[in-house]
């Protein structure tokens, strides 16, 4: 039966679903931003004439747009909001956050355990995955790529959609067999949803395009989502409730502080004894903030040092333990 494990990390908590020894699913979480299913008084700070929808500005002076506002519902008042999906930045903007006006009483967002929890999955909370699954997803979703035997999948994150071009040298029809299982995990270790649209190589057989959409309604067994039929030209898209930012939207759209957490995870991993060092880039020396660094020297007991290096890739910080 699949199972959840949690890491509860320093500015992150990170989850691995594992079925059978494998991981089939994946989530990130950052908390400190609005997130879905907070409730809490805000302020309407903008309406549209005429219209349901606004903005609003929470009290940590976060925005989101808000729709269903009742008739009476005026600019500069207080008005009591749930959160139905976070901020979510992609390449060029940020969409700001999702509310719409409740009377449910004021709460936090649920933690990622707790929104685990109550989608009826068994969730175990560990010190730290087994294995190196996480880095290796992680390492997936900062270069966007994803190898399988014949091609590669790669994926983009636009405005409009998160689109992902399918490539390699076996024949059109054997090279969209072949990606159709990859694809399908990937998008549940990436966490997607929203708009994904997909670029199959081009098949003019219709009998081809058939077997291409009779794989991917096996592959997606079981997961929430609508899709189009292939078109003439390869092309797919599946459309899923969009509730959080997915691994490639968190990770590559805010690489600094993706590799500022991986460091610090990267940190409490080390068990020798001795004094703690980092070393990363400057960049991501200036991301670790003082509570981070205090919470990491209450988990290890340890003293730390942080070294930079420009010479660094953003992503290649490391951790070791010193002797005295």
């Amino acid at each position: 039966m699949p199972e959840w494990l949690v890491e509860q990390g320093i500015g992150e908590d990170r989850a691995l679903c594992i079925n059978n020894g494998r991981v089939v699913a994946a989530r990130i979480d950052w908390p400190g931003a609005l997130a879905c299913g907070q409730v809490e008084n805000a302020v309407l700070v903008s309406r549209v004439r005429g219209s349901p929808r606004g903005r609003a500005r929470f009290a940590s002076g976060e925005e989101a747009l808000v729709d269903r506002l009742p008739a009476d519902a005026s600019e500069g008042g207080a008005i009591r909001l749930e959160v139905r999906r976070p901020s979510i930045s992609e390449r060029g903007r940020t969409k700001l956050a999702q509310a719409r006006p409740t009377s449910l009483a004021p709460c936090p967002a649920p933690s990622l355990s707790e929104a685990l929890l109550a989608s009826g999955a068994p969730v175990k909370t560990v010190r730290h995955f087994p294995g190196h699954d996480w880095e290796e997803i992680w390492g997936e979703a900062w270069s966007g790529t994803h190898d399988f035997a014949g091609g590669s999948l790669d994926f983009s994150t636009t405005p409009a959609m998160t689109l992902v071009d399918i490539d390699g040298s076996l024949a059109p029809r054997a090279l969209a067999l072949a990606a159709v299982q990859p694809l399908c995990e990937a998008i549940r270790r990436f966490d997607l949803a929203g708009s994904i649209g997909i670029d199959f190589p081009t098949l003019e057989a219709k009998a081809d395009r058939k077997a291409v959409d009779e794989a991917l309604d096996s592959a997606l067994g079981g997961w929430p989502h609508e899709r189009t039929a292939m078109n003439g030209f390869g092309f797919v898209q599946i459309v899923a409730r969009l509730e959080r930012p997915s691994l490639l939207h968190r990770i590559g759209q805010h690489r600094v502080g993706a590799a500022t957490r991986l460091l610090l995870r990267r940190a409490e991993e080390i068990e020798q004894p001795g004094l703690l060092l980092l070393t990363c880039h400057p960049a991501v020396k200036a991301r670790l903030k003082p509570e981070w660094l205090d919470e990491l020297t209450r988990r290890t007991g340890r003293q730390i040092r942080i070294e930079s290096d420009p010479a660094l890739a953003i992503e290649a910080g490391f951790a070791q333990a010193l002797s005295a």
